[in-house]
């Protein structure tokens, strides 16, 4: 049976036993899913401090092919949808670690890690490649959120990342 989209799962990192989504700061990945749609399920809310002064912030997450057996081939990532506050925005980067390797960490979530690009990567035209991810495996990934100084209050900001490749019959 092909891959489905099912199949695809994306995990905190921060060590096995991490579920904390301001932890996700690199490191090994998780065993906890990020939950689409629940707020808080990677970024905090934003101070009233960091809307003012402006604020950027990093996390790491790791997409998982949990197919039994095959790989997901040629598989790109990329922002679906970007924050629909004007005053926000997200980019996205590979992490600097193989397929399968654990991620680097950074000290916390205002430094940037090291070796890493992000891009706004906008839409599946604009994808980062990540290449073929074999069944059972890992790939990290950045997301940056950038906030705007003197950002106006915007309840539920979001972001949608998706995950796209091919996959044997």
């Amino acid at each position: 049976m092909p891959i489905a989209s099912s199949d695809i799962k994306f995990l905190l990192s921060g060590g096995a036993a991490n579920s904390d989504p301001n932890a996700a700061l690199g490191g090994a990945v998780s065993t906890t899913e990020i939950t689409d749609a629940t707020v808080q399920n990677l970024f905090d809310n934003v101070s009233s401090a960091e809307s003012s002064a402006g604020d950027t912030e990093y996390r790491c997450f790791y997409v998982k092919n949990n197919h039994g057996s095959l790989a997901l081939q040629n598989a790109k990532i990329y922002i679906n949808t970007n924050t629909p506050s004007t005053d926000t925005a997200a980019e996205i980067a590979l992490g600097s670690s193989a397929i399968n390797g654990t991620e680097q960490t950074i000290a916390n979530e205002s430094t940037a890690p090291t070796s890493v690009t992000f891009s706004s990567a906008a839409g599946v035209g604009n994808a980062l490649s990540i290449g073929n991810i074999p069944a059972g495996q890992t790939k990290a990934i950045w997301v940056k959120r950038i906030v705007s100084a003197a950002a106006a209050a915007y309840n539920a900001d979001s972001v949608v990342i998706r995950v796209e490749g091919d996959t044997a019959a």
